[in-house]
């Protein structure tokens, strides 16, 4: 194997996400990204969250939470709610229609991976940390780029 097929693995794995992505959008109306936060707050306790909780989960910054967030609202998937004992907080929550929607979605790409990951052992896991930490030293991406989950930008 030489760079060149690990070049192309990696473009594998890229049209692949953006794939899914194209087909989640087409076929539910929603992106990876919207998925990701219907299904945090569906593992929320009372399937609610800020939107601080969520910024800090998605990695992305505020407006672009915001945007995910008011679309989500716009389509009835999530709704506003004050927090209970002090109306500044607003708590974001999971409606019926959007935990309809999330258990008609086929499970996620970043969702086999991490069954998948979580059947290696620590030393397994070690290893593969370090050659995707040498790939991002090697593509020179700094740390506020990269997120906990698997979204492109074309996504959001």
């Amino acid at each position: 194997m030489d760079s060149t097929d690990i070049l192309i693995n990696i473009r594998k794995i890229v049209r692949s996400i953006n794939l899914e992505s194209k087909r989640i959008e087409k076929d539910y109306g929603v992106s990876i990204p919207q998925v990701l936060c219907m299904d945090y707050l569906r593992k929320s306790a009372g399937f609610q969250a800020t939107q601080g909780e969520l910024k800090a989960f998605l990695n992305l910054n505020s407006s672009t939470v915001s945007g995910i967030v008011h679309r989500l609202e716009k389509k009835g998937l999530i709704a506003r709610l004050p927090k209970t004992g002090d109306k500044r907080v607003i708590n974001l929550i999971l409606t019926a229609p959007g935990e309809k929607l999330l258990n008609k979605i086929p499970p996620l790409l970043h969702d086999k991976l991490t069954k998948r990951l979580n059947t290696l052992d620590e030393n397994q896991l070690i290893k593969v940390e370090e050659v995707l930490n040498n790939l991002i030293e090697f593509l020179q991406i700094p740390d506020e780029e990269n997120a906990p989950a698997i979204i492109s930008n074309n996504e959001i």
